[in-house]
């Protein structure tokens, strides 16, 4: 959970370009984890990275997705030959979102542009919006609104061209931003399509109950910023969840069709979801690699005692969007509190974890090299780093190279859900987007990571780390050089430069 020092972040761009070439260079051939848990997960075919991605089309959120704030939300995009899209964006009152408040209306015109240089297996964009209209559900919504536009001297003006609570209309359009009048109000709303700046497509074949495998193809475009205050001025890093196609997604999804038929006057209420009391126990595992802003890919592999509360947790760390380059791997281990529910979060559980020990594990010849410069004493004490050797960094209070510090307290935020398909998911607090930790209560994150996948509802102790072995790097598809996941899911590693982040 330490949170990782952000000159570190940077460099591994670089670092992460000479890693790759002495892959290449070696023979091309890479380490693959493979853990017990793995094996109790049904498995994954190849995901194959479109490049140039193809927006073309629908694109809809599968379920109630959760920004900071928080925003409940769901999304629904469509893009066109022409370049242009139309985007519609359903706020709601509550978790599940069944509660609408309001929807923006947002028109304009996207073109990719090439390849990220910060963000491997990203593509760069630039779009510009020509309009952005709201239409009210509630009069309580309209209010809410007009409050936040009033907190500050541009907002007050754009809240005049609001109609009172007494005359407004359900279904009436109120433009916020229209390109040929020059007016924008949607700064001071706090809005922004920044996300569509970074372009990922990923398409796969997934097993689909009774049918056989099912062509899915999934949209992730740019991760918003944790700080409201920050996301006028944003670049993505990294992603939000992702959309999926309209046309090519996962079933069953009650939540598709839905979004996808919905429009700006009639919002889509998604059917009950189930609220899960919030159970820890067993092992939990990425279900993919994971990529966060700062240009880190990972994986995660989480244990869970709840018998005396202690929690062992895997991060690995990779120099590539399909987690095949390990660049290191960190042990953790501590304890948590009881849960509280959330009272700012609907639907979440209030934890607070501490980090009492961890270890560390470099796993390519830059990082051993950067590893050995340390200062001495400051991660793991004398002796020199070795390749695939693990040593503790308990007693040095953590890896100052790594911006890890022991012991550490995380104020952490949980949720629990099952899927359409009856899997259980684990939803932990998404880090801030400045790479720095939820030290305090008033950190403490409002919106969720990429969910975790139950593997093992009985937990084993994971102090000795797992056994990995060498293979022979696989031939790759697509259009990129990491474009195709490996076969064999790698589920057990966990990267994040925000050190023990769960």
């Amino acid at each position: 959970m330490p949170a990782a020092m952000l000159p570190y972040a940077r460099v591994l761009v670089l670092l992460g370009a000479l890693t790759a070439e002495a892959a290449r260079t070696a023979g091309g051939s890479f380490l693959r984890w493979e853990p017990r848990c793995q094996q109790l997960l049904p498995s994954r075919s190849p995901i194959t990275t479109l490049l140039p991605p193809r927006l073309n089309g629908p694109w809809v959120s599968t379920g109630c997705e959760v920004r900071p704030g928080p925003e409940f939300l769901t999304r629904s995009y469509t893009f066109y030959p022409s370049h242009l899209f139309r985007a519609l964006q359903f706020y709601y009152g509550d978790p599940l979102c069944r509660e609408p408040a309001h929807s923006l209306l947002i028109k304009g015109k996207v073109r990719l542009r090439r390849a990220s240089w910060v963000t491997r297996g990203a593509t760069e964009a630039n779009y510009h919006l020509h309009k952005v209209g709201v239409v009210f559900h509630s009069h309580q919504a309209l209010l809410d609104v007009i409050s936040r536009l009033k907190q500050s001297p541009a907002g007050r003006d754009c809240a005049q061209r609001l109609p009172p609570a007494q005359a407004w209309q359900p279904g009436a359009l109120y433009e916020l931003l229209s390109a040929r009048a020059g007016q924008d109000c949607t700064a001071a709303l706090g809005f922004s399509m920044h996300e569509l700046s970074l372009v990922r497509l990923q398409r796969s074949l997934q097993p689909q109950p009774l049918i056989g495998p099912r062509l899915v193809e999934e949209l992730f475009l740019g991760d918003i910023h944790t700080d409201s205050v920050e996301r006028q001025h944003y670049r993505p890093t990294g992603y939000q969840r992702p959309l999926q196609s309209a046309l090519h997604h996962a079933h069953p999804c009650p939540a598709c069709s839905l979004i996808a038929f919905s429009d700006e006057r009639h919002p889509p209420v998604l059917p009950p979801g189930a609220v899960l009391p919030l159970h820890l126990d067993g092992r939990w595992v990425s279900p993919g690699c994971e990529v966060r802003p700062a240009v880190l890919f990972l994986t995660r592999l989480f244990t869970f005692h709840g018998h005396n509360r202690s929690w062992e947790g895997y991060y690995h760390h990779f120099s590539d969007p399909a987690c095949q380059q390990p660049t290191f791997t960190i042990y953790a281990a501590g304890h948590y509190t009881p849960g509280m529910p959330s009272a700012k979060v609907l639907g979440g559980t209030e934890l607070a974890f501490q980090v009492t020990q961890a270890r560390v594990t470099p796993m390519d010849q830059v990082t051993t090299a950067m590893l050995n410069f340390s200062e001495p004493s400051s991660c793991g004490g004398p002796g020199a780093w070795s390749l695939g050797t693990e040593r503790d960094i308990t007693a040095t209070n953590g890896c100052l190279p790594l911006g890890i510090r022991l012991p550490h307290v995380e104020y952490e935020l949980f949720k629990m859900e099952r899927d359409s398909l009856g899997q259980s998911l684990l939803f932990i607090g998404q880090r801030p987007t400045d790479g720095s930790s939820p030290s305090t209560p008033e950190r403490r994150p409002t919106s969720y990571q990429s969910p975790l996948v139950l593997c093992d509802g009985i937990a084993r102790d994971l102090s000795r780390a797992p056994e990995h072995r060498l293979l022979p790097q696989q031939s790759l598809k697509g259009g990129e050089p990491y474009s195709t996941v490996a076969r064999i899911p790698f589920l057990l590693l966990i990267p994040g430069l925000a050190f023990l982040q769960l």
